[in-house]
């Protein structure tokens, strides 16, 4: 018996020096400090606990061309209104090219036109990318309209064409406006509906902004849209265009303050790394062209400068959260650590009453039926709707 107690005694002793001086707290100077090392976020095998998006640059490209395309057709259906010519053949042209390369940049992503068209088979409010194809499924066929028909006014078609298809020219431009309209009341979706499409996903740094990145999308696609009519117009016609780039972008700053202050953790990666340099890239040109909308409003070449600057810093904006998201999911941390705030924050949902499969009649049964399970709350790895 005393020999059992004695090594029953030795092993709390090792018990308690291994806890001392690995994992437990020691009393110095009237003080607790913590012997544990800081957490290193690894994962099985070194391998990211969310896998990476297989997109590639097809996408920002289709982010950044689509919004570019639904300021454009903002612009160019204003401009028509108020019959500023210079402005609005630009406008339209541009919306036109922008969706149709947008468009493309889409299918080979998908790797066939057909997988589009299959999208269409079903419409799902709930989906994104449901509500973002019929999106995109009315607004093409509106700008390409509006286009068509300024296409026909500039080379003078209904003048110089044979007797049988002056009437089909005087009919696609009398259409013009009311497709210009039409493609512009959609083009606030079109702009803003790609930013719930990323952030309705489990990467991280996508998720964690997804009440903020549809204005950041916004003011984006309006300073690139303005910019680019900064650039084609005249300087009497091009006020319509600075007012929108200038708004564009205090959107934008904006809403990137807030979007980075309500991620936490998950925007560290916009700061960092090939993101945080395509972000800082952005937020200069914004600046810069800003500005240049406001103080060079006679000066042609000030304006062109202006506006390219405003034309790239969208493009940085669109591909720096693109790798910022990829690069949040590569890195384990950004899903673990903001997770296991949240469980502390609001605790575990209990959810009463799941019954289990294979239950059979009986107290034991009825035990079983009255399990209660604890899920986690939904996080950012949550599965895409």
């Amino acid at each position: 018996m005393s020999t059992q107690g004695t090594e029953h005694g030795n092993r709390k002793d090792d018990v308690r020096a291994v806890i001392g001086s690995a994992g437990g707290r020691r009393r110095r100077g009237g003080g607790e400090r913590s012997m544990v090392p800081p957490a290193e976020f690894t994962s099985y095998y070194g391998r990211p606990v969310l896998k990476p998006s297989p997109w590639q640059a097809d996408i920002p490209a289709y982010l950044f061309l689509g919004g570019l395309a639904a300021g454009s057709s903002l612009l160019g259906a204003g401009a028509d209104v108020t019959g500023r010519q210079s402005l609005k053949r630009p406008a339209r042209f541009a919306a036109v090219a922008a969706i149709s390369a947008s468009f493309a940049a889409l299918v080979h992503d998908l790797g066939k036109p057909s997988r589009f068209i299959n999208m269409l088979r079903v419409a799902k409010p709930t989906s994104p990318m449901s509500v973002g194809t019929w999106i995109l499924s009315v607004y093409g066929p509106l700008a390409g309209l509006a286009g068509a028909a300024e296409l026909v006014d500039t080379v003078r078609a209904d003048r110089w064409l044979p007797g049988r298809l002056r009437t089909p020219a005087r009919v696609l431009h009398a259409s013009g406006r009311p497709a210009g309209i039409g493609a512009a009341l959609v083009a606030p979706a079109v702009a803003s509906y790609t930013a719930v499409l990323i952030s309705d996903t489990a990467t991280p740094t996508w998720h964690a902004g997804h009440r903020e990145m549809p204005f950041l999308f916004a003011g984006s696609a309006a300073a690139a849209s303005g910019g680019l009519g900064m650039i084609a117009a005249s300087t009497t016609d091009a006020g319509p265009a600075r007012r929108l780039a200038v708004g564009g972008v205090l959107l934008d700053l904006g809403a990137e303050q807030l979007m980075e202050k309500s991620m936490g953790l998950a925007a560290e990666p916009m700061h960092q790394g090939k993101p945080g340099l395509l972000m800082r890239a952005a937020k200069a040109l914004n600046v810069v062209g800003g500005v240049g909308a406001i103080v060079g409003r006679r000066s042609r070449a000030l304006s062109a400068a202006s506006g390219a600057a405003l034309v790239a810093g969208s493009a940085c904006t669109r591909f720096g959260i693109f790798y910022a998201g990829q690069e949040s999911a590569k890195d384990p941390k950004y899903t673990i650590v903001p997770q296991r705030e949240r469980v502390d924050e609001q605790g575990p949902t209990r959810v009463e009453g799941l019954r289990t499969r294979g239950t059979g009649a009986g107290p034991a049964a009825d035990a079983r039926q009255r399990t209660t399970s604890t899920l986690s709350r939904r996080g950012t790895n949550s599965p895409i709707t």
